[in-house]
């Protein structure tokens, strides 16, 4: 074929049907030469669509990550060791089936509480004890844990046992047994919250069954509070020598061969002045003579034998001491405060069930004799309840008042509230109550000599247990029934709105480094560690001199 194609022949140059559609037509196509518009409706879906794939685009990277920047919430440790505060044990407290700090099933007419002074407060800390066969072995429970020891500083018959913890029916319960344990022949339980909740300031409440009845008397149950720079764990283990430079909070057994006695080492210290008061004995080159003439009969008048305050304001420079420091330089006292709120008793001449509630301290009052008055202290029924005879020794001074129980609130037949509510400080005050009702109170010290002890302001930890001491008073070994269960219905804490305190290692009274210094003497597989503390020689004895 040709490579011309007018050669080709078939008429491919003749017009085609359709070259009109090919062909410009000025009169017929003057109206879209001119460009048209994008204002019509298939304009405007297209830049509608364009738009709004922009601007998600714009809040996908841009606006998403900027408003989460200003919405988020710092996290806080709430006093523990990590963020969201997750406990001492590394635990985090909101658990599948559990409860955080308020546990879900505290009734919402629960959440708040009135003072008696009138103040409005809030539920911080809550367990209703609802979940039945709980267990307080050491990481079973994000806030509490039982121990496992002897507390052979008061001689108790029993040995605490996590065993003997648990929840039943909607209860905690905790039992004493006439088993033998550890070559002793009773076995109880104690359970606390050390270093997991402290709460500093408010209301702590329980209600409780006591064990036993009000007629049989021997047994030992406590609802207690103690300063987090103290744990209960290594009570039976650890030697005189490591407590005293631990400056922790700790009965130990002494015999002098004539006389028998608990030593109480480093008492309820709440003092926070650089004077003989911190000094062991009470005294400094035999002065005050008062300190040698105003105190225990059973030691010729002696005062104090407690070796001093270790964790002081006159703590010398390069001692170990948790903090913090004032504006002037100066430490800020510490130690291991103790407030009781029930330790209940039956009179064995009356055979009435009782409760002392008290608080414990130290330095002492000549004669051990708090400086009663209607501005310092106050019992409410007078008429039921009076001041304990008992007010103090060498190694103690305790203000206490022992208050009538209802009679029935025994055996988890019946449950009375037990609480205590306090404001720390030199103008604070204690307020111990029952079923809604106060029945004592005291107000810090205003008039000693060694300068006033103010209601402790150390982060506290809560304490249940139940044992059997004839330091505690008589036992009628012929009459009580085992086992002995302490019902516990709920524990409830509060604090005034807007004040809220709570956490093991607040920044005016921290603990956390402390412990993390002296990880042996705070732990519970110490045999002993006297060699455990390596302090400078000077921290011995404080003295005023150091602040000299």
């Amino acid at each position: 074929m040709s490579p011309d194609p007018m050669a080709w022949g078939g008429g491919w140059a003749d017009p085609e049907p359709d070259d009109y559609l090919h062909n410009p037509d000025p009169r017929r196509d003057r109206k879209t030469d001119g460009g048209g518009t994008i204002f019509t409706a298939r304009g405007f879906m297209n830049v509608g669509c364009l738009t709004i794939l922009v601007l998600a685009l714009l809040m996908l990277f841009a606006g998403y990550p900027l408003m989460t920047a200003v919405q988020r919430t710092q996290q806080s440790t709430s006093g523990a060791y990590n963020l969201g505060g997750i406990n001492g044990s590394g635990q985090v407290p909101d658990m599948p089936m559990h409860f955080g700090l308020i546990d879900s099933d505290t009734p919402q007419e629960a959440w708040t509480w009135t003072s008696f002074t009138g103040e409005a407060y809030e539920l911080v800390f809550s367990d209703e004890f609802n979940l039945d066969g709980r267990t307080f072995w050491p990481g079973d429970d994000p806030y509490w844990e039982a121990v496992d020891l002897h507390y052979w500083g008061t001689n108790n018959l029993e040995w605490y046992s996590p065993r003997q913890v648990t929840t039943r029916n909607g209860n905690l319960e905790i039992t004493l047994d006439d088993i033998t344990s550890h070559n002793l022949n009773y076995e109880g339980g104690m359970i606390s919250t050390w270093n997991k909740f402290c709460f500093t300031g408010g209301y702590m409440s329980a209600s409780i069954s006591l064990p036993g009845s009000s007629d049989v008397y021997g047994l030992w149950p406590a609802w207690w509070s103690m300063g987090n720079l103290w744990v209960m764990d290594a009570a039976e283990l650890v030697t005189a020598e490591a407590l005293m430079e631990c400056g922790r909070e700790l009965f130990t057994a002494y015999n002098d061969g004539s006389k028998s006695f608990n030593k109480r080492l480093n008492s309820s210290y709440s003092y926070d002045s650089c004077d003989v008061g911190t000094l062991a004995n009470q005294s400094l080159n035999s002065l005050p003579r008062t300190a040698f003439t105003r105190g225990d009969e059973n030691w010729d008048g002696t005062l104090s034998f407690l070796p001093g305050q270790r964790l002081s304001r006159c703590t010398c420079p390069g001692e170990p001491h948790p903090g913090p420091r004032d504006s002037n330089g100066e430490w800020v006292g510490r130690a291991a405060p103790e407030i009781d709120v029930i330790e209940a008793q039956v009179d064995a001449t009356t055979r009435i069930g009782h409760v002392s509630m008290s608080s414990q301290w130290a330095p002492f009052d000549a004669d051990y004799q708090w400086y009663n008055t209607s501005e310092t202290y106050t019992i409410y029924n007078p008429n039921v309840d009076h001041l304990n005879t008992y007010r103090g020794g060498v190694y103690q001074q305790a203000s206490s008042v022992v208050v009538l129980t209802d009679q029935e609130a025994y055996g988890g037949v019946k449950f009375s509230e037990y609480g205590v509510d306090y404001k720390p400080g030199t103008d604070g005050y204690i307020t111990w109550s029952v079923d809604h009702q106060a029945r004592s109170g005291l107000r810090a010290n205003p008039i000693v000599e060694i300068g006033p002890r103010p209601v402790p302001g150390e982060p506290l930890y809560l304490l249940l247990n139940q044992g059997i001491s004839e330091n505690f008073g008589a036992v009628d070994y012929d009459n009580l029934i085992f086992p002995s269960v302490m019902y516990v219905d709920w524990v409830r804490v509060y604090q005034p709105v807007g004040k809220r305190n709570i956490g093991c290692d607040p920044p005016d009274f921290p603990t956390k480094a402390y412990i993390e210094m002296y990880p042996e003497a705070y732990s519970k597989s110490v045999v002993a560690f006297s060699s455990v503390l390596r302090v400078p020689p000077t921290s011995a004895s404080p003295s005023p001199i150091c602040l000299a």
